[in-house]
Formats: structure tokens, C-alpha cells, sequence
């Protein structure tokens, strides 16, 4: 795992802003870095590195091919890197490698088989920049779901790179505008969804995208074909040539699934997706340094350690924590399923204090606005989990791919009660009673006219989940797209659940999860491995029926992925409620520490002073909240980590 960073026309000082590049770029590559310039410094590239695989200087970037064509930095892990090697040498495009890293055989990969077919046929996670010496042209491309993450943009007119937003922050002279639009989109949702970030000119690099771009690297933006899609479609450009192309479509794969369900049974289902998850996972063992796996006793993380001790010829080791609170504790539970799998198992209990300590990093960690509160959790575990391994497996994606969340159901349910009543008269009446009197001083009531206006189950769920509803049209009539999916249902799976599960994989999870895991793993240096994001299981979970997912009855889901883990961990150990990494962020906001910090940040001047939120309605938020029988609500939170993140800045 690294970082990576680059810079295009900064030909007189491009040496000094790429190695301050690199340097905030430190924490995702401590063991060494390295920068690299084209003749007549046309382009510079920059990488730190955190050695996984071939610990020798064989690996090292950045790299340049055996023609001596192309350069390449990348960031990631490809998995079958061995059958891509095995290819080019059946092929005859190479009789021999230099050293075991990946980065070798992915580099020679792209220079004889392109970039495109290489990312088709890899496994893994990455986020890479090559550079043809050629054509001048480089390409920038990400993994399927976005594990790795890639800003891009323009600074003083020039074209830049970097695995981190606060990498390239550091250019000398950046003065990008904080981006007003993409804030609505914020503080909807608590994150800024790809492909925009908090800065004018600068972008995230969707999932499995590949951008090209050719010398001489002037200003160009990304643009939309409709509204209806959040994909990238085009430029608007004043020089040079750009392209966007998607090799991996995550709604494709989720169509094609539902189009071509799986016709065997639960348990045959069950068969296949436990040998789905093993080649998995033991692909993803592939390392030359200690490796582990975090477990947090729900059903995804202690599948990926049950079947991962399965595969592993010695105990593997598991890391949890637990919380003083016994409702957030879950340490208990894991240290059971760790028992009966028998593996080297590590817990550590966190306290308010360190959560007080987390705190004042999160902005410096996350380098944009994000307020996903179980950050603090996970930051802790990730820290703890380096001091014994350098890679740790996690379950993320369970909820997504096999229905786990309740929500989904919920939507389900009211969706199948609402859709029997004509759109219009729906429309007409949630419009009413949204603006009577009644709703006005009423919330409740309020949040169910919106209900009732909802035009499809996609456009339910982002209604009943949304923080601030007017922000999203806002961002609207300013051109911003709030949602990478079509919130009319024109093109619906036809099964709801599936809907809004490719709905969350498309925005949610790469936008949210997938940053929070990677930002506070690398923040310790630590690689975090997904094995449930393996194509092979994203493509299968896409074809399995909702009755292989969801219990009728109960309405529980992850039934087929329950089949799987009841194999290894008795049923019994597993029948409890899932509290997850989470913290009580209401309960210590009102501690007096922390409430004095949380004070202090929403001072009714400074935030007048700054400019971005309306002080009326953030003081009212606050003192509803610190009544002695006030409610919390996440809204709280995205305030605070967006006053903080601007403090940061400044």
C-alpha cells in the first residue's frame, strides 16, 4: 500500500512541490520514496511506499518498463498478479522479471496487453498514474468498487494527482476555492460523493474509470451527458486531449446478475459462495509481512476470519475493541468466536478519552469534510492492529451485497404499501400536507409528506436518509448531480432490495466506507484487504434471488452468507443484536470536555466571520441538542467535523 502524487507542467519547480507532495503522503508509505521526472521535466511523478510485496528495492517506484516507455505509480494490491505474470510469459512479452512485486508485472502488463485489458483481468485494489513517454500521455485509473482512492485536477493551471486531497494542498501557490456547491452534498450525507470534492478544480477519479490525458495538460472540466446519471461523460476542455472510459460498471454487473439468477439452491448457493470467498481471501493472503484480520463479531467480519483461518495453515490474528458502555460492546462476543476458531486474538477497550484524543486528528486524516462518526472506532482499531501486522482483512461489504441492512426491508415494505396508490394522487397530497400548518410544526409529519412525494423505492430511501432535504436541490439547480443513480426508476433491477443495494454500491459505500476504512488504516500505515469485494463474490451476491438474502418472515437478511458462517461458528454465538464499530457520540458530546470543544467550534461569530453555514440555524441545532432532554442527531456531527476540517485548512 502507498501514495502516490504527480504534477504536469511544473517544470521550474516542480522538484520542490512534488516531494512536499510525498511528504504528506508519508503515512501511507513510511519504509521509503522516491521521485521521477520526464526530460525537459514535462511531468513529475512522486510514491511512498509501505513494502507488502518484494520488500528489496526491486520494488521501488516510481518504475520504469524494461523498453524504458512507461512510467508507473500505483498504490494497491493486485491478487492473481502471479497468473497475469504467468500470461506475459506464455505469451512470450517478457522471459523474465526482475523482482516478486506486483508493481513489475502490472507496469509490463499494461505495455503489452494496454491499460484497459490488464484492469479487466486484474484482481485487487489500486489506484495508478502511467506515464507514455511517447504519446505523452498519461493515464490515471482506479479500482471496481473505489478501495483506493485518486484526487485529480488543476492547480495554477496545471494538472495534478494525488492518492490524498491534502497532498495536493500542499502545491505552492494553491489557492482553490472551496467548492459551496459540493458542501449541499456534505451535509446531506456526511461525505462528498465522487467526483466531486471540497475544492473548485479538483475531482475524485470514479470506480473503475481510466482517464487519459495528453501533453499539453491544460485546463479541462468534467461535465455530465444528463441528470439523471452522476457518471462522467465528457470534457470541457481548452487544449490537449482527454477521455474518460469505464471498464467496470457496477450497474452492469448488478443487470446482468438479476437477468441470469442463480438456479440452484440455498445450500448450493451457500456451496458457491463459500468457494467464492476462500479463492478470495487466499489470494488476499498473499504477503511478505504478518497479516491479520479484524473482528467485530458481526456476521461479515467473522465469515472473512472464520474461512480465513480455514485456508490458513496457522493461527491467523484477529483484533477487536470494546467500549466501557456495554450497549456499544462488543468485545465479549468476538473474543467468543476468536475462542472457537481458535485464533491469536487481540481486544482493546477505548475509553471517552480516546475518543477525546482521536478527535483533533480526524481533519488532518481525512483532508476534506467526512463525518462518519464510527471513524473514531475504527482509527482505534486500525492503530491497534498495526502494532502487531502490517495487513488486516475486514468484512466491509457484507450489508450491501447480501441485504443486510433493516433499511432495506423498510423500504421494501413501505414502498409495496405506497406504489398501490396512484403517483399523482401520492404527489398531490404529500405536497398539501407538506406545506400545511400542521407540518409546519410538526416534523414527524413534515417527513412523511416527503415520504409520500417519493417517485420511486431509490428516491424512499435517499428521502428517508437524507440530512438536510432542500440541500440536495439546491446542489440541483446549480448543476451538481446529488445521486449516481436514476432516482425516477427508469431502470430498475426489479426487485427493490437489489435496487437499492447497487444504489449504495455506487455512492455510499465507495464514498463513505471505503474512505473511513482506507484514510484511518493508512493513517497508521496499515493495508486494509476486502475479500468481499473480490468481482467474483460482487458478481455472484448480484445473482442470487431476495429469498436467498432476506427471510420472509423476519425480514433478516444475509441469509445465504449465515449459511456460510454457521459452517464454521456455531448459530448460537451469532443470535445476538450488531452494534459494530460504533461510539455514543451524543453521550459524550454532552461530556464536559468534549461539549466545551463542540462549543467553542460552533461560536455563533466565527461562524458568521467564515461565511459557509447560516448561524441561526447551527445555533438552533446546537442548543435543541444540549437541553438536558435534547436529541441527538448526525447533522450534529457534520457540523462539527466541517468546523473543525475548516480550522484544519486554515
Amino acid at each position: 500500500m502507498c501514495g502516490i502524487a504527480g504534477l504536469c507542467g511544473y517544470n521550474s519547480n516542480g522538484e520542490n512541490n512534488i516531494k512536499e507532495m510525498t511528504k504528506r503522503l508519508l503515512h501511507r508509505g513510511p519504509d521509503s520514496g522516491e521521485v521521477w521526472s520526464s526530460p525537459g521535466n514535462l511531468v513529475w511523478l512522486g510514491h511512498r511506499r509501505l513494502s507488502i510485496r518484494d520488500l528489496s528495492s526491486n520494488g521501488s517506484q516510481p518504475m520504469t518498463s524494461k523498453s524504458g516507455r512507461f512510467v508507473i505509480v500505483y498504490n494497491g494490491e493486485i491478487y492473481n498478479a502471479d497468473k497475469l505474470a504467468d500470461l506475459l510469459l506464455s505469451k512470450g512479452y517478457v522471459t523474465g522479471f526482475r523482482g516478486t512485486s506486483d508493481t513489475e508485472v502490472l507496469l509490463e502488463a499494461i505495455e503489452h496487453l494496454g491499460m484497459t485489458e490488464t484492469l479487466k483481468f486484474c484482481k485487487g485494489m489500486f489506484a495508478l498514474a502511467v506515464y507514455d513517454m511517447e504519446t505523452h500521455e498519461i493515464s490515471l485509473a482506479r479500482d471496481r468498487i473505489g478501495e483506493k482512492p485518486l484526487y485529480y485536477g488543476f492547480v495554477n493551471g496545471n494538472f495534478v494527482f494525488a492518492s490524498e486531497i491534502a497532498a495536493i494542498t500542499k502545491i505552492e501557490g494553491f489557492k482553490n476555492r472551496i467548492f459551496e456547491e459540493a458542501l449541499n452534498l456534505y451535509f446531506c450525507h456526511g461525505y462528498i460523493p465522487a467526483p466531486y470534492s471540497v475544492y473548485q478544480d479538483i475531482y475524485k477519479l470514479e470506480p473503475g474509470t481510466i482517464l487519459r490525458v495528453t501533453a499539453p495538460f491544460s485546463y479541462f472540466r468534467p461535465v455530465h451527458e444528463n441528470d439523471d446519471d452522476g457518471r462522467i461523460t465528457g470534457v470541457q476542455r481548452s487544449g490537449g486531449e482527454y477521455s474518460f472510459e469505464t471498464y467496470y460498471d457496477i450497474a452492469e454487473v448488478a443487470k446482468n446478475g438479476q437477468e441470469n439468477l442463480f438456479k440452484g439452491s440455498r445450500q448450493e448457493a451457500a456451496d458457491e459462495l463459500e468457494k467464492r470467498l476462500k479463492d478470495s481471501i487466499r489470494g488476499q493472503l498473499v504477503s511478505d509481512v504478518p497479516i491479520g484480520a479484524f473482528l467485530s463479531a458481526g456476521i461479515d467480519s467473522s465469515t472473512v476470519a472464520a474461512l480465513m483461518q480455514d485456508v490458513s495453515s496457522e493461527k491467523i490474528k484477529t483484533f477487536t475493541i470494546g467500549m466501557e458502555d456495554p450497549a456499544y460492546d462488543e468485545a465479549v462476543a468476538a473474543r467468543e468466536i476468536a475462542a472457537h476458531l481458535g485464533t491469536e486474538h487481540t481486544e482493546l477497550y477505548i475509553t471517552e478519552q480516546d475518543a477525546k484524543d482521536v478527535i483533533p486528528k480526524i481533519a488532518h486524516i481525512f483532508g476534506e469534510p467526512f463525518a462518519d462518526s464510527s471513524q473514531i472506532p475504527t482509527y482505534l482499531v486500525s492503530k491497534m492492529t498495526r502494532e502487531h501486522v502490517t495487513v488486516s482483512l475486514s468484512g466491509d461489504g457484507g450489508d450491501e451485497l447480501f441485504c443486510g441492512y433493516r433499511s432495506y426491508e423498510s423500504v421494501d415494505r413501505i414502498w409495496n404499501k405506497m406504489h398501490q396508490v396512484p403517483a399523482g394522487l401520492r404527489n398531490s397530497a404529500g405536497k398539501l400536507l407538506q406545506h400545511s400548518r400542521a407540518a409546519k410544526r410538526d416534523e414527524v409529519l413534515r417527513d412523511k409528506a416527503r415520504l409520500l412525494q417519493a417517485k420511486s423505492p431509490e428516491d424512499l430511501y435517499r428521502i428517508q436518509y437524507e440530512m438536510v432535504p432542500f440541500a440536495t436541490e439546491i446542489a440541483r439547480r446549480r448543476g451538481i448531480i446529488p445521486y449516481k443513480y436514476n432516482l425516477a426508476g427508469r431502470d430498475q433491477l426489479h426487485e427493490v432490495n437489489h435496487d437499492i443495494m447497487l444504489m449504495d454500491m455506487k455512492m455510499y459505500h465507495p464514498d463513505d466506507i471505503l474512505v473511513k476504512v482506507d484514510r484511518s488504516g493508512m493513517a497508521v500505515s496499515l493495508e486494509s484487504r476486502i475479500p468481499l469485494l473480490d468481482p467474483d463474490v460482487v458478481e455472484f451476491a448480484f445473482s442470487l434471488p431476495i429469498e436467498y438474502l432476506r427471510d420472509k418472515k423476519t425480514g433478516q437478511g444475509k441469509q445465504v452468507l449465515r449459511d456460510v458462517l454457521y459452517r464454521h461458528v456455531p448459530k448460537e454465538l451469532m443470535d445476538r443484536p450488531k452494534k459494530g464499530f460504533s461510539i455514543p457520540v451524543g453521550k459524550w458530546l454532552k461530556t464536559k470536555e468534549l461539549n466545551e470543544w463542540a462549543t467553542d467550534l460552533l461560536s455563533e461569530e466565527k461562524i458568521r466571520r467564515e461565511g459557509y453555514l447560516n448561524p441561526e440555524i447551527v445555533k438552533k441545532v446546537w442548543s435543541d441538542f444540549s437541553r438536558e432532554d435534547g436529541q441527538y442527531q448526525p447533522l450534529i456531527w457534520y457540523i462539527l467535523m466541517f468546523e473543525q476540517w475548516l480550522g484544519e485548512k486554515d
